[in-house]
């Protein structure tokens, strides 16, 4: 499925294929020899740990080495899950009012291509994983690692008052080693979505802060415990949507010096990328009409004043009246006991046409 490609750009290019593809259940796609395969969410009660636990590495498609890796990672399979629900939830909120709204609808041939929806999704991806595998680790949910490496604070002491630090340092070491590593290959598309991978870390790295505690008779702050703490994804998301709003069309140039290919921007720019830049191949459709990346606008909700021009592309929207119910005119009667009344809105609802 990922022809050429080094196995780093294919498993988290097959990742994204699983964010957009999935709905209340997804699998890790982490290997391209077989077919995507959805498995059902484990059940609430089914520990992460045991038997239960290496039956969900198995179900997985990974390679052999990282179903070794996922063996000895007791959490990891379900890491892997939460990563996928990070990203698409995130995804779906970044684009909900873009002609593209991260659905593919069956059509698979988009992430083929070098857009700037593919870079998104491998930079979304790969920000949710190690987001993800960096919670997991302080909130114990991962028995190989646990809290940053605060100084002067205990683990034990670190979970007792709430303040165990993300384990970004492990997280990032560990997806290196999970995903494998690759020496820097010369196909053009291979190197942008490597780049555009290292640009979801960077985002997540750029969201770490330190959080201060104090500790002291009477409120004081006689004694003060810091600890790293990586902000909500959805601020990652809303830096890579501005990543991607501001993404770079490049193109492959040969380094005088080295004899390298490497990434280079657009000629009037006179620089390549930057590391923190979101990088494309190719312009992408429009995303209208139904095509083989994307199924259209037709039918898409929007407001009137705000979205619908740019979402119908010029095909005009219906009006429609939508009747909902709701409470209203409550109060409170003694004691502690409200009573409302149930009214009925009337709201006008617009769609795209579809002609």
């Amino acid at each position: 499925m990922c022809p050429r490609l080094p196995r780093t750009a294919c498993l988290l290019r097959l990742t994204a294929l699983c964010i957009l593809l999935s709905q209340t259940s997804a699998y890790f796609g982490l290997t391209g020899r077989e077919p995507l395969v959805f498995l059902p969410a484990p059940l609430s009660n089914e520990s992460p740990s045991g038997k239960a636990h290496l039956k969900q590495c198995e179900q997985l498609t990974l390679t052999r080495r990282q179903k070794r890796l996922c063996r000895r990672e007791p959490g990891l399979a379900e890491t892997l899950r939460e990563s996928v629900r990070l990203s698409l939830l995130e995804c779906r909120y970044q684009f909900r009012n873009e002609r593209w709204n991260c659905s593919l609808d069956g059509r698979g041939s988009l992430l083929k291509r070098g857009f700037k929806e593919t870079a998104f999704l491998l930079a979304v991806s790969s920000a949710a994983l190690t987001h993800a595998l960096a919670k997991a680790c302080s909130s114990g949910r991962m028995e190989r690692c646990t809290c940053d490496d605060s100084p002067d604070l205990q683990h034990r002491e670190a979970w007792q008052w709430g303040i165990c630090g993300d384990n970004l340092k492990y997280s990032t070491k560990f997806l290196k080693n999970f995903l494998g590593q690759k020496r820097v290959s010369k196909d053009l598309r291979a190197q942008i979505d490597s780049h555009n991978i290292n640009v979801g870390v960077r985002a997540v790295k750029s969201g770490l802060k330190t959080t201060c505690k104090c500790h002291g008779v009477s409120g004081s702050c006689a004694v003060r415990t810091c600890w790293k703490q990586l902000s909500p994804f959805h601020d990652t998301g809303r830096l890579l949507k501005f990543r991607y709003d501001s993404a770079v069309r490049v193109l492959s140039v040969t380094n005088a010096a080295t004899g390298e290919a490497e990434l280079a921007g657009p000629r009037r720019y006179g620089h390549s990328p930057r590391p923190t830049d979101l990088v494309y191949l190719e312009d992408s459709p429009s995303f209208c009409r139904p095509s083989r990346y994307s199924p259209g606008t037709a039918g898409r909700p929007c407001a009137k004043d705000t979205s619908c021009q740019n979402l119908c592309c010029g095909r005009g929207y219906n009006t429609a009246l939508r009747h909902t119910t709701l409470s209203c005119h409550c109060q409170v009667r003694w004691c502690c006991h409200v009573e409302c009344q149930t009214c009925l809105r009337e709201e006008e609802v617009y769609t795209c046409k579809k002609h």
